[in-house]
């Protein structure tokens, strides 16, 4: 697909790999690339397998951007969460392999999927924002809300816990972990027995099974992106 991420479609499986060399940084550049991907997936109405590099998925947003501030930050938050909201209404199962690291935006993802295998290790699942010094966005608690366990939702958001695998699943950030050395062989046998679903059937309930969660986080979107943007505005100019 680009130099950041890779598809290659297989049996009704469409793998999707981002992998930019160091830590999978979720540039514009990046979002970009899986979004076109996600394009291709749902064009072919192929299950999802999206996956990083060995030792970790993503570890989130461009930090540099967003320290920067200004309108590219404001377009990069838009963007990361607008593609958490598609996977979570995607018509094709989305299945998340976590092959080692996932923090904040790169850990929203693999909350965005519908099945989720983890590789075992030491590897750090969390959202990191509150111990950075940032407020968590309304769209990353709505994310964090609608899948981790309530008594470890406000470990994760409020206290930003770091998760390792072995209590990932007990948490609700994975659904399941296997020795790195057998994540993909695990996710290539999910994703078959994933592709037997009846799609249409699979997509009308995964809306119907979310409704409130998804409208939860579009109106969560919506309203970082305008005090984001607002804030921008009152600034005075240079």
């Amino acid at each position: 697909m680009g130099a950041l991420v890779t598809c290659r479609l297989q049996d009704s499986v469409a793998t999707i790999t981002m992998d930019d060399g160091k830590v999978n940084v979720l540039t514009l550049a990046m979002l970009a690339e899986l979004d076109a991907a996600l394009n291709r997936a749902a064009a072919d109405r192929a299950v999802v397998v999206l996956t990083g590099r060995d030792g970790v998925f993503s570890a989130g947003f461009d930090l540099p951007v967003l320290r920067a501030g200004g309108a590219e930050a404001a377009d990069l938050l838009r963007a990361g969460f607008d593609l958490a909201a598609r996977l979570l209404a995607f018509p094709t199962p989305v299945l998340v392999a976590c092959p080692g690291h996932a923090v904040a935006m790169g850990v929203f993802l693999v909350l965005s999927g519908d099945y989720r295998i983890g590789a075992g290790g030491p590897y750090k699942l969390t959202a990191n924002e509150v111990a950075i010094g940032m407020t968590m966005p309304r769209a990353a608690v709505e994310i964090c809300r609608q899948r981790l366990t309530p008594a470890c939702f406000s470990r994760a958001v409020v206290l930003a816990e770091v998760f390792p695998p072995e209590n990932a699943v007990a948490a609700g950030f994975l659904d399941r972990v296997v020795p790195a050395a057998e994540l993909a062989e695990a996710a290539a046998a999910t994703a078959a027995e994933l592709a037997r679903l009846d799609l249409d059937a699979h997509a009308a309930t995964k809306l119907r099974a979310r409704h409130q969660a998804a409208t939860a986080l579009r109106e969560a979107i919506d309203a970082d992106d305008a005090a984001y943007r607002a804030r921008l505005a009152a600034q005075p100019a240079c």
